[in-house]
């Protein structure tokens, strides 16, 4: 069986190139957090809301997502998912609702207050993206160059 060629190794560029982009997703990622907290929202609240939000797209019939999907798209176990739709419940940004579907099951679907919060924060953060498009235009362009500097 024939190896896999294994990665180059990275040049200076290349490392520079990683630096800069991890700057930039930290930096957007801090501008999310303030975002977040000047709501009183923890980030992980913020992610929960936006993942319930804009996950539909494979079931756009349903009107939220289930707290396993939650836990998916928050990369953390279920009920760690469970307790953090608890606590949006007790905050009035979400409710429970039976499936239509299938009864047995319960969606997590947002409340009139949690899309007024999230249309906010939503927003700001598309505003921002937009700023950071020349830097994210220059990484990712950089990423695509083809020349190698070995």
């Amino acid at each position: 069986m024939k190896r896999p060629k294994p990665p180059a190794l990275p040049s200076a560029t290349d490392y520079e190139l990683l630096a800069d982009f991890r700057y930039a997703l930290r930096k957007f990622a801090a501008f999310s957090e303030n975002a977040a907290a000047g709501l009183d929202l923890m980030p992980q609240q913020h992610q929960a809301l936006l993942a319930i939000k804009g996950s539909r797209a494979g079931a756009p019939a349903r009107r939220g997502l289930y707290v396993g999907e939650i836990a998916e798209r928050l990369l953390v176990r279920p009920h760690t998912a469970a307790e953090l739709v608890n606590r949006l419940e007790r905050l009035d940004l979400v409710r429970r609702e039976a499936d239509p579907e299938d009864g047995r099951r319960v969606q997590v679907v947002l409340t009139g207050k949690a899309e007024r919060i999230l249309e906010s924060l939503s927003a700001s953060h598309l505003e921002e993206l937009r700023a950071m498009r020349p830097l994210l235009t220059r990484l990712l362009t950089r990423i695509d160059d083809d020349t190698p500097e070995h």
